[in-house]
């Protein structure tokens, strides 16, 4: 079945960092009142290729929904076709768009969360987040703890870095980790992999709250849709990652459906 494409207009685009040619698109439906999504999922860009082609690439929502606008992040890629399409794209210029699409949702009703990422895979997180805690709306955090974990290899990778710091300043119960795999000397924040940081994480937690480690096994007679979490993990970023940070928690007891991922490599 042929999905329906919408005209998105390109409003603003910034250049998040000049060295790993990341950017940031704010982009509006002129077309639509409203474009309501749920945080977390993506939509597919359309369009020829210079060969008649017809090329489709998917990109998070980097945002929450807000009217009829919605936000991208992305890296040029050397001989790629959407990845340089879209830096080039002119403010004005329009894209053709289908979605939302996805299911790399928050779930419902929230828990405590780890928000993992690396690269561009921060552009989801920035959606929840933006969810999470609005600047003209209700917390819909409601008090659980919400970890970011961002890592990167240098520090002029880690985008919306100061919006994420601003964020942890203003909400107790939101906490940013931004970790550097090749970190200058100069750096004075965490460094290592995301992995060590997210277990680090769970360790203080369970010694905290007087959680065994391993978390016991649910039941075996429990069905699935009855399972019910206190925490999961929410990770976006390349495939090795993933598989690292989830091996990381379910050594420590987790079920798989605490761990939610969405990998774009």
């Amino acid at each position: 079945m042929t999905r329906e494409l919408t005209t998105a207009r390109l409003a603003r685009k910034q250049c998040l960092s000049s060295s790993a040619q990341c950017f940031h698109f704010e982009f509006v439906l002129d077309e639509l009142k409203s474009f309501q999504f749920t945080p977390g999922q993506f939509v597919s860009v359309v369009d020829q290729d210079p060969n008649g082609k017809e090329q489709t690439r998917a990109y998070s929502l980097a945002s929450a929904p807000r009217g009829n606008r919605f936000d991208l992040c992305l890296n040029r890629v050397e001989g790629g076709f959407f990845s340089n399409r879209l830096p080039d794209l002119p403010v004005g210029g329009t894209i053709q768009i289908q979605g939302p699409l996805g299911y790399f949702t928050l779930r419902e009703p929230i828990t405590d969360s780890i928000l993992v990422a690396t690269g561009t895979g921060i552009a989801p997180m920035r959606g929840f987040a933006q969810w999470l805690f609005p600047e003209d709306g209700p917390d819909r955090s409601e008090g659980r703890e919400i970890w970011l974990v961002y890592g990167t290899r240098h520090e002029s990778e880690l985008y919306y870095h100061e919006e994420f710091e601003a964020l942890a300043a203003r909400h107790a119960n939101f906490r940013y980790l931004a970790t550097l795999s090749r970190a200058a000397e100069s750096w004075t924040g965490l460094r290592g992999y995301v992995q060590d940081h997210v277990a680090r994480i769970v360790e203080e937690r369970a010694a905290r709250l007087g959680q065994p480690l391993p978390v016991p096994a649910p039941d075996a007679a429990t069905p699935a849709a009855e399972l019910h979490f206190d925490i999961h993990a929410y990770i976006c970023g390349l495939s090795p990652m993933i598989a690292a940070v989830r091996e990381r928690l379910k050594a420590f007891g987790w079920q798989r459906r605490q761990i939610v991922t969405e990998r774009y490599d």
